[in-house]
């Protein structure tokens, strides 16, 4: 099931999130202070390339420098971003056969709010 559901997200749309995350790391790590921000982005692509069979889990190292990137993270670029995600998979939970696809949404809306001091994970 998890390889069905990759390859169907990857051609209906993962790609193209994930070269949008990809896109605006790159413009994000044109500058020193933008780097970090743009590990972030990289870390939601991957994640956002194959949905399926991964989790988002908290690191037990996370201090308060994730805290205090993750608070501009969530104000600078996180909300809008986890909002779209939280839109699409309402979308998605409308019907049955999106209900899967409608989750993946929800992990990267949940992620997208506070991508510092986490990891992703196999499942």
């Amino acid at each position: 099931m998890k390889l069905l559901g990759n390859i169907i997200w990857f051609v209906f749309g993962g790609i193209e999130i994930a070269i949008g995350y990809v896109m605006s790391s790159l413009a994000m790590m044109i500058t020193i202070i933008g780097i970090p921000f743009g590990l972030q982005t990289i870390k939601l692509a991957s994640l956002a390339l194959w949905p399926f069979g991964k989790k988002v889990t908290r690191k037990p190292t996370s201090g308060c420098l994730n805290t205090l990137m993750n608070i501009i993270w969530f104000f600078v670029g996180g909300l809008p971003i986890a909002i779209s995600h939280w839109l699409f998979g309402l979308l998605f939970y409308i019907t049955i056969i999106g209900a899967p696809f409608g989750k993946q949404h929800m992990k990267l809306a949940h992620i997208a709010l506070t991508p510092f001091g986490r990891e992703i994970t196999p499942a």
